[in-house]
């Protein structure tokens, strides 16, 4: 099956954080190299699920721009939702986070995940094996990092290829952390770098009187500053 997706940042209530990156980047010296798509089907016998709507992103030059787009830095802290096989988590580790949290629903991808994980300085990245919806994320980084809403936006970022099936209702549940500053968004504005299937991601940043116009649209646009990055071609997904 082909498909597009589209590449959104949101904002408005999220802004660039513009603090000084720390003068310490932590970047590990060496991760492992990156399976093939033959290499983890054949070696971890992963194949997508699709009643999990999962879609594998390996293509390394789409994962980079993802992350530059999120503008992780040295300072960064990061939530990442559905690693799978953990081909962007591995740009973010590039770019060297102070923390890098990813959850995962799918068990499958644990080995894989542990083995960025153990390539990794320690603690940098940890690992949760759950539902996202299951999770508020309040208290997950250091209370040192909450900001006023009004004030720059904290060193945060959340990134995800996301699931179809899982895409709008977790946009839907962030929105209500948003308009209430809990969750995640206890610490201020934080930013989002996220995949959605094209329609979704024309509904979101769809301007008034446009045919894809929806509630999600002005759901969306009421609290965030949406912006459309790119569109990834459905070739570049397994």
């Amino acid at each position: 099956m082909s498909f597009n997706r589209s590449l959104l940042e949101g904002a408005k209530t999220v802004v660039k954080s513009t603090t000084k990156p720390s003068s310490l980047q932590l970047v590990p010296k060496r991760l492992p190299p990156l399976p093939t798509p033959k290499d983890l089907i054949r070696i971890y016998k992963v194949k997508a699920r699709r009643q999990l709507s999962q879609n594998f992103l390996l293509q390394k030059s789409i994962n980079e721009r993802i992350v530059t787009s999120a503008g992780i830095k040295g300072d960064s802290y990061v939530l990442e939702v559905g690693p799978g096989p953990g081909n962007i988590t591995r740009q973010i580790l590039e770019k060297g986070p102070k923390e890098l949290y990813v959850i995962e629903k799918d068990r499958r991808f644990l080995p894989m995940l542990e083995m960025l994980s153990d390539a990794s300085l320690p603690g940098q990245m940890k690992i949760i094996i759950g539902d996202v919806m299951d999770y508020s994320f309040d208290g997950l980084f250091p209370k040192e990092l909450r900001r006023e809403w009004t004030d720059e936006s904290p060193p945060i970022h959340i990134v995800g290829n996301l699931p179809f099936n899982v895409s709008t209702p977790l946009i839907i549940r962030w929105l209500r952390h948003m308009s209430d500053r809990t969750g995640l968004f206890s610490y201020g504005r934080v930013g989002l770098t996220l995949t959605f299937q094209y329609e979704v991601g024309q509904r979101i940043v769809a301007p008034v009187m446009s045919i894809m116009r929806s509630r999600l649209s002005v759901m969306c646009q009421h609290l965030c500053r949406c912006e459309h990055r790119f569109v990834i071609n459905g070739s570049s997904f397994m």
